[in-house]
């Protein structure tokens, strides 16, 4: 027995084509009472749509484009797991353009406006420069950005400056007064403040508000990564007067920093205390202090308050929102006082 067709619940029903189609895209231009016949018509005919043909109706793909500076850093992953627990519910699927260069950036967002083979477009980490923003919101393409702030796009965010604060204080609450701080370099690759620039404006926060001198050659930065901070570690501790702290911008910077005191034979927190950011996965297992921050959850809101825009009826304003997630401070076992 052939398929119901939707002119079969048409005809059922009494009413058009068009009509059955509103019901079910849910459109709110139909009366009640005929929303119930064409229902009562669907179920009696047993009718399915065609899911592909009903995306053509409305002018979807089900894709939706998410760019990630570095994916497989943990943090960027873990928001990607966010991201995609919120997109297998909606039934979409996740296009990803991974972005290593400034050209290849470039490139990217000059081609977003123009491409049309996503309904929305989650931004991680990178902010968009002014002329893009103005094709982006030219073009209609609903536009999120998570661990990113521009006035004029939906966004989900932390207060970094406050986490470095935090980070700092803690240290400075213990008895601490040599603060060292490790972080990738301030001088991002895509041409704006990166994290690492706004924690190390909270490290400066705390210090001046305590009293404590900042001191520059207690500062270090190269590109993140483990050995990286490790050697960058090992040049602090062979200070003349050394730090007896040390917070990283990332956990991952943490590791690098733990790995170099265990090779000069220094007990954390006894001889040096160590605070890292983010609290990924790792960070629990290794018991090392740090401000969590709720990647996964930040990758949940971001996809939902972008499915908001996705849905919005043709014609009708997305309205701006912007969502602060908190921070807070989990302290571990790699911390105590000054020895």
């Amino acid at each position: 027995m052939p398929s119901a067709t939707i002119r079969d619940v048409a005809r059922e029903a009494g009413v058009g084509v068009g009509t059955v189609s509103r019901v079910l895209n849910s459109h709110p231009s139909v009366r009640d009472v005929t929303r119930q016949r064409v229902e009562l018509a669907i179920t009696a005919l047993n009718y399915r749509p065609n899911p592909i043909a009903r995306q053509l109706s409305l002018g979807r793909t089900s894709n939706v484009a998410v760019v990630a500076p570095f994916f497989i850093r943990p943090a960027s992953v873990e928001r990607l797991r966010g991201v995609e627990t919120v997109l297998a519910e909606w039934k979409y699927d996740l296009v990803l353009y991974n972005i290593e260069t400034q050209v290849k950036r470039d490139d990217l967002f000059r081609k977003f406006p123009h491409m049309d083979v996503f309904d929305g477009l989650l931004v991680l980490t990178l902010v968009p420069e002014e002329h893009e923003v103005e094709r982006i919101l030219r073009s209609g393409i609903p536009v999120v950005l998570v661990d990113a702030q521009h006035p004029n796009l939906n966004r989900v965010l932390i207060d970094d400056v406050h986490g470095g604060y935090l980070a700092t204080k803690h240290l400075i609450e213990l008895g601490h007064t040599r603060i060292a701080y490790i972080s990738d370099i301030l001088e991002s690759p895509f041409k704006f403040v990166g994290a690492s620039a706004r924690r190390f404006k909270g490290y400066r926060q705390a210090l001046e508000e305590a009293c404590i001198e900042y001191q520059p050659e207690y500062y270090r930065q190269d590109l993140h990564g483990v050995q990286e901070a490790k050697g960058l570690t090992h040049e602090l501790l062979s200070l003349a007067v050394p730090p007896t702290a040390v917070f990283t911008a990332s956990d991952t910077q943490a590791i690098g920093v733990l790995r170099a005191a265990k090779e000069q034979d220094l007990s954390v927190p006894e001889d040096l205390s160590v605070i890292g950011f983010d609290d990924i996965e790792v960070a629990e297992y290794l018991n090392l202090t740090t401000i969590h921050q709720p990647l996964f959850t930040s990758g949940v809101e971001g996809a939902e308050l972008l499915f908001q825009c996705i849905n919005k009826l043709p014609g009708t304003q997305c309205d701006v929102q912007e969502i602060e997630l908190p921070l807070r401070l989990v302290q571990r076992q790699t911390t105590g006082p000054p020895p």
